[in-house]
């Protein structure tokens, strides 16, 4: 039987703690920092719905130093401009604005701690660029 992802871990260096990290995203995400969790832990983890994998967030020696290998990609259920702003308001900045006169595109972003993400279109957003695409697409054809 295969493997399933149970954590995604995030590295967490002075002075960014664990806890204030998962505090962080558990905002964005909108999950609680598991109740078994406090700060000054070594390891602090999400409290995500079953089946999940959950972000788990390590206190670690070594600061961030290059761009991320991987990262998240956020899908927000307002606005991918709404979501910038609200992410921005809990301590994210923005690191490149990808965002298209058309509506595609994204927001390349930071948490606190420096670790990137990107905010992308909601899924009705890329639907109606889709349908703009594909409409333009066709005109041309004709």
């Amino acid at each position: 039987m295969p493997s399933i992802i149970r954590h995604i871990t995030f590295d967490c260096a002075e002075p960014h703690e664990p806890y204030e990290l998962a505090e962080f995203w558990g905002r964005v995400l909108g999950h609680p920092v598991a109740p078994i969790d406090e700060p000054g832990d070594d390891e602090v983890a999400l409290e995500v719905p079953a089946g999940q994998p959950t972000l788990l967030f390590v206190r670690g020696p070594e600061k961030k130093s290059l761009k991320n290998r991987l990262h998240l990609d956020l899908e927000p259920d307002t606005s991918r401009d709404e979501e910038v702003e609200r992410v921005s308001a809990l301590g994210a900045t923005i690191v490149d604005d990808r965002r298209k006169p058309n509506g595609r595109g994204w927001v390349v972003m930071a948490d606190p701690a420096g670790n990137e993400f990107c905010v992308e279109g909601s899924a009705a957003e890329r639907a109606v660029a889709e349908r703009e695409y594909l409409a333009a697409k066709e005109a041309e054809a004709r």
